[in-house]
């Protein structure tokens, strides 16, 4: 259930980080810093250091705890990343995306 939590949480802010209206007066630019600022419009770039984050503050939590080791830190980056990307492929503002593309 931590890890269901710790996806769910990833995912969230980094939609708001990435597509929320909110910050689109401080998002810079995708060619800012010679193309370093183009994670801020990534979900898969993001969501990996929504992970970092979200494993720095987990002392500070109760949905979920990890030890404190680099190796926890990079796995939670990257499950931040892979469930951001997925769950950003799947569901969009028109809802759940089911297409297949046959080459057609």
């Amino acid at each position: 259930m931590e890890l269901l939590w710790f996806c769910l949480a990833s995912y969230g802010i980094t939609q708001i980080i990435v597509y929320g209206s909110i910050f689109n007066k401080i998002r810079p630019s995708k060619e800012r810093l010679a193309g370093f600022c183009e994670l801020f419009h990534c979900p898969m770039c993001m969501g990996f250091w929504v992970g970092l984050f979200l494993f720095g503050i987990n002392p500070n939590t109760e949905l979920f705890r990890f030890e404190y080791t680099l190796s926890n830190a990079l796995i939670c980056g990257a499950v931040a990343s892979a469930a951001s990307y997925i769950l950003n492929m799947v569901f969009s503002d028109d809802g759940i995306q089911i297409g297949v593309n046959n080459g057609h």
